[in-house]
């Protein structure tokens, strides 16, 4: 079970990266209003990674924790 929230914060990093690096691109285009909107989105992706990852975290933890005798 605690892979599956790993998993999960892993393709919000991944979603993130992806964004970002769409973000760029659009920037090199001097498309400054989709590079905005790219960015914005690649934060939230970035954002949801993170409490993904703190989640992952405390479940792996309980069930470390569960596995001690």
């Amino acid at each position: 079970m605690p892979n599956d929230y790993h998993q999960k914060a892993a393709e919000f990093h991944k979603l993130a990266a992806h964004t970002h690096e769409a973000a760029a691109a659009s920037h090199a285009k001097q498309d400054h209003l989709n590079a905005h909107e790219m960015s914005r989105l690649a934060m939230e992706h970035s954002t949801k990674a993170f409490e993904k990852s703190k989640e992952a975290e405390v479940r792996s933890a309980e069930v470390a924790h569960e596995a001690k005798p």
